[in-house]
């Protein structure tokens, strides 16, 4: 019994609705056999149909059968389970929407595990066992299972298509290539698949090189992301450690203040008060000699009051009050000047100071190799657009600043600047409040003969010979050269003529880490004049140089 219980189909003892071996198992009427919960439940959950029946064949029971576990089909599954038998697959071995199905499994398929490119069929692992087993179905060639195992079939002389034509890249059967594909270059598809597999190679390699290009730039990428972050973290130390110490600094001046207030204070009160009792024992001296005197001149006797007015002794030296000179309010109120004109250098400085701090800020970029490349635009430069102001301390005494130090005018007259080591001497040059460092862009517009838009190192020269401190002559300097409608550029006291159409208003645009300076005449194309490419070692300050006639100006652009 064992024996034939070891050839039987596992189906066989398999309930139809789970598709696992027989539990409870129930027959009923017409002969077919269910797990007692699975017909239960499929007849519990059968809302369209109210009479109950049979899942495989349809025959309908009235009434609802008495179900009542088998006990001989229980005691043979368990038999079977004793003799090896195996539980029917599980639900995910069946072939789904999604999977190649095995060809010869009858009733519901299971998921094919290999296809034959010789048989053009697919095999899940029983049907499969005799390309494992049988000697000629050795030979085939077994590959993933594949649902377009029929592409391979010629479908106008169906046979495989075996060869390849490279005339016309496409696969076709030996009939094909000394018919319709005669004289074409043909060769067999495993030929071609060698070739091409050449060249995947080929592809590959360069593939994989490319990865770890990309890998290694990720790693840089990776340390530059924490190199960024140690800088800040460390920046963001340093800068409170430095605040910290200049507010300690304002304290320790303010109470140096304090103290010395109160310092001059207590003396000058001490004076106050000593002259004030030197004074009041003046008036009580000059009190008791008033009546000494009264007491005196009273006296009848005439002899008497000569004797005792001669032996009275002379008045001491008296302080008169109308020596004290005493200042209307005017105390310490000068100290309080003083300390609000500190106040007031100091917020010059930090609002001076702080755009370029500011600026600095921004301008901390990684110079990525796939970065912005130069705009083409006018609006795509507005993107780098910054506001700079020129610092009069920097600017020549002929040299008129206006519109909130914007504006440089060339004047007759000499300003009433005050003197500063900053301030240029020799020529009519002036440089900006800010120091610029990254991408930046900006305009400059000119009612003049002639003028000199540049840019600078902070320690160009202020004084001596041209080639020292005159914008463009030295290698501090660059500078785009308008005179009498000619351009010219200018470093290091080289020129090079520039041509282009005329205009009075140009563009720059610097790309410091990039040692990008690009001049342009300004539209909405924006027509390159000039580009330089070179290495700016330090922070660049804008410069202008305007002269020749009185009135002549050049303006810093308000840009939106």
């Amino acid at each position: 019994m064992a024996q034939k219980g070891d050839q039987l189909d596992q189906e066989t003892f398999s309930c139809s609705i789970c598709l696992d071996l027989l539990k409870d198992p129930v027959t009923i009427p017409c002969g077919h056999s269910y797990c007692m919960n699975c017909i239960n439940n499929f007849w519990d959950g059968a809302e369209e149909k109210k009479i109950p029946s049979c899942p495989q064949c349809k025959q309908a029971f009235t009434p609802k059968p008495v179900l009542v576990k088998s006990t001989m089909l229980a005691a043979l599954v368990e038999q079977m389970k004793k003799t090896g038998l195996q539980a029917a697959p599980a639900d995910h071995c069946y072939a789904g929407p999604e999977d190649v199905a095995c060809d010869f499994c009858s009733g519901r398929k299971l998921k094919a595990i290999k296809s034959c490119l010789f048989c053009l069929a697919s095999y899940c692992e029983k049907h499969l066992q005799p390309h494992h087993d049988v000697a000629p179905l050795k030979k085939h060639k077994l590959v993933d299972p594949s649902k377009n195992l029929q592409d391979n079939i010629c479908p106008r002389h169906d046979e495989v298509r075996k060869m390849f034509c490279r005339t016309d890249q496409k696969c076709i059967c030996y009939l094909c290539s000394v018919d319709e594909h005669k004289g074409h270059d043909t060769v067999s598809a495993a030929a071609e698949r060698t070739e091409r597999q050449r060249e995947m190679e080929v592809s590959r390699q360069q593939i994989q090189q490319e990865i770890q290009d990309r890998e290694k730039d990720v790693k840089l990428l990776q340390q530059e992301v924490e190199a960024v972050n140690q800088s800040a973290d460390k920046t963001v130390e340093d800068s409170e450690e430095i605040f910290t110490e200049l507010i300690s600094l304002l304290q320790k001046r303010s109470s140096d203040v304090k103290q010395q207030i109160r310092s001059q204070q207590e003396t000058e009160v001490r004076r106050v008060k000593e002259l004030e009792e030197k004074l009041q024992q003046e008036i009580t001296d000059l009190k008791r000699r008033d009546a000494e005197m009264k007491q005196l001149s009273d006296t009848e006797d005439h002899n008497q009051f000569l004797h005792n007015y001669l032996s009275l002794s002379p008045l001491s030296e008296s302080t008169h009050s109308s020596s004290i000179s005493i200042r209307p309010l005017r105390y310490f109120e000068d100290v309080t000047a003083a300390v609000s004109e500190v106040r007031g250098q100091l917020q010059d400085i930090l609002r001076d100071r702080w755009t370029n701090i500011s600026l600095t800020i921004t301008d901390v970029d990684v110079l990525l190799s796939d970065s912005q490349p130069e705009p083409k635009s006018r609006a795509g430069f507005l993107k780098y657009s910054c506001e700079i102001t020129l610092d009069p301390n920097t600017a020549h005494t002929q040299l008129l600043l206006s519109e909130e130090n914007r504006k440089v005018t060339f004047m007759n007259q000499h300003q009433s600047y005050s003197r500063h080591p900053d301030r240029f001497s020799e020529y009519w040059q002036v440089l900006s409040n800010q120091s610029l460092t990254g991408r930046h862009y900006w305009e400059v517009e000119w009612k003049a003969e002639a003028v000199y838009v540049a840019v600078a190192y902070k320690d160009i020269s202020r004084s001596g010979r041209w080639n020292g401190s005159g914008f463009g002559a030295n290698e501090k300097s660059w500078t785009f050269y308008y005179n009498f409608d000619n351009y010219e550029f200018c470093h290091n006291n080289i020129r090079t003529p520039i041509s282009g159409p005329q205009t009075s208003r140009i563009g720059v645009y610097l790309d410091h880490r990039a040692g990008v300076l690009s001049f342009y005449s300004v539209s909405e194309t924006m027509t390159l004049l000039h580009r330089v490419q070179t290495t700016f070692t330090q922070p660049l300050h804008v410069g202008l140089c305007v002269y020749l006639f009185p009135g002549d100006s050049a303006d810093l652009c308000k840009l939106k």
